[in-house]
């Protein structure tokens, strides 16, 4: 499984239509072939954070989600709201029950 973790801290003046367009990508990424999970959370101590926890079946998965138009639209419109630059961290990674 591959993890993916990822942030954007919008503007004061920019955090609805950020926000906005995450659930519009998560909505979206969650149909695509490979995606386990996608999901975008507000940060309790920083409101203008928003965090993206995805789980994909595979690197091929999540290389053919960065090909789609659309994640570079989404992409492009984040950072052109943002107040710094987003960040994302790719893992491989293994379930295992507690």
């Amino acid at each position: 499984m591959i993890l993916v973790l990822g942030s954007v801290v919008a503007r004061a003046d920019a955090i609805e239509e950020a926000l906005q367009h995450s659930l519009e990508h998560v909505r979206r990424s969650r149909s695509e072939p490979g995606c386990q999970s996608h999901a975008v959370h507000r940060d309790a101590e920083n409101p203008l954070r928003l965090v993206f926890v995805e789980r994909w079946e595979s690197r091929e998965a999540l290389a053919t989600h960065f090909a789609v138009p659309a994640s570079g639209e989404f992409v492009r419109a984040v950072r052109r709201l943002s107040s710094e630059p987003p960040t994302i961290e790719i893992y491989d990674a293994a379930a295992t029950k507690v």
